[in-house]
């Protein structure tokens, strides 16, 4: 069995993990990634609200407003160090009822008290005048102008790749089977390896209370909550202009209904408790619930462009708040465990706290050589009319489009797969590039997807998987088979 050895070993490549990677790459340690699926960003980060929380809404001190607002205060910034989408549309939370209007109030005081700046209730005609599409019965909202929207593959990808161009070693299809403590630190064992670690990591999503309770006595108990969606045609993605939320009242939460930052709108989602830590099925009950509450809120959704559901895992603590930090009764392991919402906003905070206690706790000095810019992959329909044609003539690729729904060329694919941590899976290219993201959801581009993918990793087509090893597109026929239909 092979042996490794390592400073710092996070187990998860979620927005989480990666963040954690690419802050703790700023020190002198030798440090990997262990995820279990064939790809970064597979787990609760390819699947939520993609919404960069304010911070009005967690309970002030907890460590969900602490990070929520740390967090949103660093993305920008991020958004340019390692060019993924990022917009700062603002955020409104409806009230529908005068009756309700005081805990719209309450809302708000809570939100200045962690600190979120320029938070102010509206009246509900001035709500109408900046997004005419919310229901006549609106009687106020919250507005948060520092409320904002990204591409969650994006971030996740974006820290990953710079995580790993600063020399973090990243295992995919590696599944963690389980820990021991060592006098030098923790074994974790894989089904073909061990990997030696001085620290640990956690940051498993839905499974980092199993992770967590192979090595402590203190339990953590995580429960998935499923989470369903609708995604709407960009031809409906101008239906609101910001992030629409709906108070609390007689109706329930609701849903939030906003535009993405790739001009689509998203719908949802739905909350249901489950017992597995894999059942990220869509249901048609819950479909419905968020297609009338949806409908509660906003005017006129068209229903009609909906061009794909899906369903995603957030990992619910039962204590309710964030768990970070060194594990009491296991030293030298921590803790990133129970990051539900607002976790993504809050991730390259969380990043950076994790990374300077490991650190802390290493006497690990900070690296000289240490890069915190990455280029994305270029999009020619971003580029000015000569700049496209500038790129076509370097290199034709580019000029030919594969994807027609996304207009992605054939250039951006590749460039997916043959960057740092490329795309291995049709979904891996989806989310790098949108190929297979539009109306007729890969319906015409997967084949020549598969072509390019199998050409670009030296595979057989049949070998190409949608995600996960055992995921096949296509299945090899049989000698004798097509003279048997014959």
């Amino acid at each position: 069995m092979k042996e490794m050895y390592y400073d710092a070993a996070i187990i998860g490549g979620g927005v989480i993990g990666c963040a954690i990677a690419r802050e703790l790459a700023r020190y002198d340690m030798k440090i990997c990634v262990a995820e279990r699926e064939e790809d970064v960003c597979s787990g609760t980060t390819k699947a939520n609200s993609a919404i960069v929380h304010a911070g009005y809404d967690a309970s002030p001190g907890s460590l969900k407003a602490r990070f929520n607002l740390e967090g949103n205060r660093m993305m920008e910034e991020l958004s340019k160090e390692l060019d993924f989408p990022f917009i700062r549309n603002g955020s409104l939370v409806l009230c529908l009822d005068e009756e309700d209007l005081p805990n719209l109030q309450a809302l708000l005081e809570k939100g200045v008290n962690n600190g979120v700046e320029g938070l102010t209730i509206l009246s509900g005609d001035e709500v109408r005048a900046i997004e005419p599409n919310v229901t006549d019965q609106v009687v106020g909202a919250l507005y948060a102008p520092t409320g904002g929207i990204v591409c969650p593959f994006g971030l996740n990808i974006a820290l990953a790749e710079n995580a790993c161009d600063n020399g973090v070693e990243f295992f995919l299809n590696t599944e963690i089977l389980g820990i021991e403590k060592t006098t030098e630190g923790f074994d974790l064992k894989t089904p073909d390896s061990i990997i030696h670690a001085k620290f640990v990591i956690n940051a498993a999503g839905v499974y980092a209370d199993q992770f967590h309770n192979m090595v402590s006595e203190k339990t953590l108990t995580i429960i998935p909550r499923k989470g369903d969606y609708l995604l709407l045609d960009k031809q409906a993605g101008a239906h609101v202009n910001h992030t629409i939320f709906q108070l609390p009242g007689k109706m329930g939460k609701g849903v939030l209904v906003t535009k993405t930052v790739h001009g689509n709108l998203l719908i949802g989602p739905s909350a249901t408790d489950v017992e597995s830590k894999e059942d990220v099925r869509t249901t048609a009950d819950e479909l419905t619930e968020i297609t009338k509450k949806a409908a509660y809120v906003v005017k006129d959704i068209p229903f009609r462009k909906v061009i794909t559901s899906f369903s995603g895992l957030r990992a619910h603590e039962v204590g309710g708040d964030f768990v970070i930090g060194e594990v009491l009764d296991a030293p030298g392991f921590f803790d990133a465990a129970g990051i539900e919402s607002p976790g993504l906003t809050s991730a390259p905070a969380i990043g950076v706290y994790v990374a300077e206690l490991v650190a802390k706790k290493a006497d690990a000095k900070k690296r000289a050589d240490f890069n915190g810019v990455r280029k994305g992959i270029v999009h020619p329909e971003k580029l000015t009319i000569e700049e496209r044609g500038n790129l076509i003539k370097e290199d034709p690729r580019y000029g030919t489009i594969i994807c027609r729904c996304e207009g992605v060329s054939e250039g951006e694919i590749v460039d997916s797969i043959t960057r740092t941590l490329g795309a291995v899976s049709l979904d891996g290219v989806k989310r790098r590039v949108r190929a297979g993201m539009g109306r007729c959801q890969a319906g015409f581009c997967g084949p020549k997807t598969i072509e390019i993918l199998a050409r670009e990793t030296n595979r057989a087509p049949e070998d190409i998987c949608k995600n996960r090893p055992g995921s096949n597109m296509l299945k090899k026929e049989e000698k004798g088979a097509a003279n048997d239909r014959a």
